[in-house]
């Protein structure tokens, strides 16, 4: 092509199927001065639905209260810009939940979205505490049915693409929330389903219900999951690769500390979600983390490229990811994730990033990557 520009991704095969490539601006019968752009899609799981490799991430939107003010507080107005940012990229995929901003941001993004539904995918999630009540959480047939109403309402929409649980909820048998969450998919409110933050044997037992009532399965496992903490190959990611759920990954800057700004000897940053939220994520140690940015910058310096950049990209790269949601408060933060789609690290590059990565793992973990690893290899070995 010439005068153009031309972003092509390495196709990947596994077990999530093929991938589509999603081209933009490309005239029939025209190859002069066209800008192609790319967006790779992705099979979710064990379903039909494509996905991109990329999506955006609300919790940004809306503002309201101490915890969300500090991740940012988007209106309509900036978040339609944003919207038409990831359009134009291809990353037609929104991530929200009832409980950001209390119900806010799936308001901001369903404004945000008006009169063009049909091109967006909207993922929103429910669990957690939304009222006083004490049916105003977990994952019951009331709960549930309650949530998805209200979040129909206030996205603005009579369907929600893909609806997950945001967390596991031990009081309530899986059975009926299996029973409810596929009544909504019979009747057309949800078109799939997934499930967050569960640990193994909380999806392993969710899925042999659903498969032995022929209940809707969870298609997709939205997990923490990035190069400061890789706990998610230990026992999900296996478990992800044997039974066809696709990974979505949440924060993968570990929780605003892979953007660049986190380096050692350096304050952080003033402007961050990181100093009035760290206690409510992972924790990280310094050391552990600062060796994880030299080798970033290391790889960076190489390619051009920038940290989030890289952090994603190696994210792109593991099995079982399917998507990989974006969080930007800036236009600016946001074309600067989307860059990290049209490149690919070389095998040598990711190895140093795993080894600057890895940590000692805790039982049983540690004693499977023992001598008999052969008979258990890690799917990213």
């Amino acid at each position: 092509m010439k005068n153009g520009r031309s972003r092509i991704l390495q196709p990947r095969g596994d077990f999530l199927g093929s991938v589509d490539l999603w081209l933009h601006g490309a005239p029939a019968g025209d190859e002069e001065d066209v800008t192609v752009e790319v967006m790779e899609f992705r099979t979710l799981g064990r379903s039909g639905l494509k996905v991109p490799v990329l999506s955006f991430g609300t919790g940004t939107f809306g503002g309201k209260g101490e915890f969300f003010q500090a991740w940012g507080g988007s209106g309509v107005e900036e978040a339609r810009r944003l919207v038409d940012i990831c359009l134009e990229a291809g990353a037609n995929l929104f991530d929200t939940a009832d409980v950001y901003s209390g119900g806010v941001a799936e308001e901001v993004l369903g404004a945000a979205v008006r009169g063009r539904r049909q091109e967006v995918l909207i993922a929103t999630k429910a669990a957690f505490r939304m009222g006083p009540g004490p049916n105003d959480i977990g994952t019951s047939r009331f709960h549930l049915v309650e949530a998805c109403e209200a979040s129909l309402r206030r996205l603005g929409t009579d369907h929600i693409d893909l609806y997950q649980l945001h967390g596991f909820d031990a009081l309530t048998p899986i059975e009926e929330t299996l029973h409810a969450l596929d009544d909504l998919v019979r009747s057309g409110k949800v078109r799939y389903i997934g499930c967050s933050n569960f640990s193994g044997w909380h999806l392993m037992k969710s899925l042999a219900i659903s498969e032995k009532y022929g209940l809707a399965r969870y298609a997709a496992h939205q997990a923490y999951y990035s190069l400061v903490s890789r706990e998610y190959e230990w026992e999900l990611m296996p478990l992800a690769l044997s039974e066809g759920v696709g990974t979505v990954v949440w924060s993968p800057l570990g929780w605003g500390r892979l953007t660049g700004k986190v380096r050692r000897g350096q304050p952080l940053p003033a402007v961050s979600r990181l100093p009035k939220t760290a206690a409510n994520g992972p924790p990280v140690a310094d050391e552990h983390l600062f060796r994880v940015v030299d080798a970033i910058d290391g790889v960076a310096k190489e390619t051009g490229r920038s940290v989030p950049q890289i952090a994603l990209n190696w994210l792109l790269q593991r099995p079982t990811v399917v998507n990989v949601i974006m969080g930007a408060r800036t236009e600016a933060q946001l074309k600067d994730n989307l860059g990290a789609v049209d490149f690919k690290l070389t095998s040598e590059q990711v190895e140093r990033l795993d080894a600057a990565s890895a940590v000692t793992r805790t039982y049983p973990y540690w004693h499977q990557v023992g001598e008999y690893s052969d008979r258990n290899p890690p799917p990213t070995a």
